[in-house]
């Protein structure tokens, strides 16, 4: 009586088509390797190639103040000054448009540039 329990309805050949003995598995994929680990930043965001800035674009000295309330850019211009500019303020032709903690975004026309701080 079990073995009646284990066989389909029709029969034992009746429409179930060959059964696979084993099924390939897919081939592991391919892990970078470790040294990619070391290159990329740990706590900020990926580094990013941009463009540099124009000759022309004013240098980001620093950047004081609690952003997204009263920070501001600290530049220096052309002439040698340094200026410190709010959000919308221009200094030589260059508008500033947004701030960063690392970085200054300035437009001037339909051009946009990121100024980023000075490494050290």
């Amino acid at each position: 009586m079990p073995l009646v329990l284990l066989v389909p309805l029709g029969g034992p050949d009746e429409g179930a088509g060959p059964v696979p003995r084993s099924m390939p598995l897919a081939a592991p994929a391919a892990s970078p390797p470790l040294a990619a680990a070391y290159e990329r930043s740990l706590f900020g965001a990926p580094a990013q190639a941009e463009d540099a800035a124009p000759g022309d674009a004013p240098e980001l000295v620093g950047v004081v103040g609690r952003l997204g309330a009263d920070a501001v850019a600290l530049v220096r211009t052309a002439d040698g000054a340094t200026r410190a500019l709010q959000i919308g303020e221009s200094v030589d032709g260059w508008q500033l448009a947004s701030l960063a903690i690392d970085a200054a975004f300035f437009t001037r026309g339909a051009q946009r540039v990121r100024v980023p701080l000075p490494a050290g």
